[in-house]
């Protein structure tokens, strides 16, 4: 059991809670606590295009603090965070825990929430690193307005920095994300206390009414608002995302005894300032502090800002592992950066990805009022598919069935869908930018799927099966080498193409011969136990299958070390490892299968897709590579 899980077990008397719950300050609410830096600020902006008084600053600011209650509090701490899958949170667990429990019924729908879900996550961990550092730098131009040819600058080169370092893994910064966020969220809270007593008529943004009174008398504008008003909950979906991470208790302790109080008193100390002196809703942030101290409280942003880029470049990593175990993505080179913890990854070209992204955005929008635009539709977009797959893990996995599940997730789901027509608005304005994004992905992962689908279902069509040629091998004698061979194959039915062409020019075999194929559980990890299953074909032959979790990464020494407490001992340094590297052109002829389209790509990523023996871990002195061509 992992210490999130013993934590949550066994709540704040655990030892290890405490650590966990600060570590989460950190990962989790990173994302949501620099929020605060441009969701009000944004609002007030789309408020002001009605001159806006006393009046809207209390809608916008009691629109903020609901939203922060409803769907952050009500429908991710208080429910959502119980809809785990073995401990493990987020769209790709919640896909994988659903399609468990629906079975090939329903299985298709699930694949494609679970594709957009994750297509939309990386629209937005775009975004979240270019408006998070670009807003706190924006701060000098509070402390002197000749500052502002640097800000774009300084972003970019502290970006860089930022991604140039990953390589080293998260260990450095993870040590100070708690403690620092959590100094973070404490002066936030602090410098909005403070103003909270220049008109406490603020308070009285807790009255709904206020909220629903903004919305109605204002038509378009009311729109337009509530679009920026959800900035102030981008970041949520981590609360569940992390889950497994930290566990459910310390997320819910944190946030409802430190994050949220923090963040409602810094939003309405933002209001009061901005009743008492309206020209500060140019940038109530960091107009809550004196003067001397708006230079720390820029660095401190910053420093925060960085913290919650790391959380969102990490969750990349971790989702992107997730998706290729799911087969929804080729195998990409992971980087263990940590021998002591396995969460801890490094994908190169990732994060070459993500940081050529995050650079254009931040070129082309220019400053984080710009990429307001941009940012909020995808979240609301993956807070709906959330919604929709909570709805059936509650309805199947726990068996209210649908009176129960729609009661219970209706309201959310309608509320989010004014959310989501809300930001639509804002398409044009930049909003385009991570639906593309989205879009490309989402293409990439279905032609993914599909071919991995259409080439082994052509390989079984046309390869031999396994049982044939033992069958074939049994009535003929073939020369026996001394040692021991294991064939890779992704298709335990059919014999392996290795195998067949070290049969057909080598004309050997070796004294024992195991046939190994991965697969993946629709579990986040897989107990050693029931790590590998031996099927014992003939003296020679054994067949093996062996599963791993959608959050572990596959490595051959595992399997070895699960074969040899199964009795079956293959050493790494005596075994030769038999791969098949194929190849994959187009048969214009063809039509079975994919359109030429999607068939071009499929060979494309195909292509780029890490090789077998790099991606296992098997020494390269140990591997014999066939290549083979497939015409597809």
């Amino acid at each position: 059991m992992s210490q999130a899980s013993e934590a949550v077990g066994r709540g704040a008397g655990h030892p290890n809670f405490w650590r966990l719950a600060l570590g989460s300050v950190g990962v989790v609410f990173g994302d949501i606590g620099t929020s605060p830096l441009y969701a009000f600020r944004e609002a007030l902006r789309a408020a002001g295009r009605a001159q806006a008084g006393p009046d809207a600053v209390l809608g916008v600011l009691s629109l903020i603090l609901w939203t922060l209650i409803l769907i952050v509090t009500c429908k991710y701490v208080l429910i959502l965070l119980y809809a785990d899958n073995r401990g493990e949170g987020g769209t790709l667990a919640l896909m994988a825990l659903a399609r468990n429990a629906f079975g090939p019924r329903g299985s298709g729908l699930l694949l494609l929430l679970g594709m957009g879900g994750l297509a939309l996550f990386y629209g937005d961990a775009l975004i979240t690193p270019a408006i998070s550092v670009l807003s706190a730098v924006e701060g000098l131009q509070v402390v002197s307005p000749a500052t502002a040819g640097v800000v774009l600058p300084l972003t970019l080169v502290i970006l860089g920095g930022l991604f140039a370092v990953q390589y080293r893994g998260t260990g450095a910064v993870a040590r100070i994300a708690g403690p620092l966020t959590a100094f973070w969220f404490l002066t936030m809270a602090l410098s909005g206390l403070r103003h909270i007593p220049d008109n406490l008529h603020v308070l009285g943004a807790f009255n709904p009414l206020l909220a629903l009174g903004f919305l109605s008398g204002h038509g378009m504008i009311g729109l337009l608002v509530l679009g920026a008003v959800f900035l102030s909950v981008t970041g949520a979906e981590a609360l569940y995302a992390d889950l497994g991470h930290f566990g459910r208790r310390p997320i819910q302790v944190m946030w409802l005894c430190l994050v949220l109080p923090a963040l409602m008193l810094n939003y309405l100390g933002q209001g009061a300032l901005v009743l008492a002196h309206p020209e500060a809703a140019r940038d109530p942030f960091f107009l809550l502090v004196p003067s001397w101290a708006t230079l720390p409280l820029v660095l401190l942003a910053t420093a925060a800002t960085i913290i919650a880029s790391q959380a969102v470049i990490s969750g990349a990593f971790s989702l992107t592992r997730q998706a290729i175990q799911l087969g929804l993505l080729p195998r990409l080179e992971i980087v263990h950066t940590s021998k002591a913890h396995e969460g801890q990854i490094y994908l190169p070209r990732v994060n070459r990805w993500l940081f050529v992204g995050v650079v254009l955005l931040v070129l082309v929008f220019k400053s984080s009022t710009n990429l307001a635009g941009a940012y909020g539709i995808a979240v609301t977009a993956t807070m709906v598919v959330d919604t929709l797959m909570a709805m059936a893990v509650v309805g199947w996995v726990w068996k209210w069935g649908l009176a129960g599940a729609v009661p219970l997730f209706l309201p959310f789901l309608v509320l989010e869908l004014a959310f989501l027509g809300a930001n639509s608005l804002k398409i044009v304005a930049g909003g385009w930018m991570p639906l593309c994004v989205a879009g490309v992905l989402m293409l990439v992962m279905l032609t993914w799927n599909k071919g991995l689908a259409a080439l082994i279902a052509q390989i079984r069509r046309e390869e031999t099966p396994l049982k044939d040629l033992l069958r074939s091998l049994g009535r003929r004698t073939t020369q026996t080498v001394p040692g021991k061979a294991v064939f890779l194959t992704n298709d335990a039915v059919t014999a392996p193409t290795a195998l067949m062409h070290n049969l057909k020019h080598n004309k050997v075999l070796h004294e024992q011969n195991v046939v190994l194929t991965f697969t993946t559980d629709q579990r986040p990890q897989v107990p050693s136990k029931e790590r590998v299953r031996i099927e014992r074909l003939n003296g020679q032959f054994v067949r093996v299958t062996a599963a791993f979790g959608f959050v572990e990464t596959p490595r051959m020494r595992v399997v070895l070390a699960a074969l040899r407490q199964e009795g079956l001992d293959l050493d790494m340094m005596e075994t030769s490892f038999f791969l098949s590297r194929r190849t994959i052109r187009l048969a214009p002829d063809r039509h079975d299968s994919l359109p030429v389209w999607q068939r071009r790509l499929f060979a494309a990523l195909a292509r780029q897709a890490d090789a077998a023996r790099d991606y296992f871990r098997i020494p390269a002195d140990r591997v014999v590579e066939i290549g083979t061509v497939v015409l597809f």
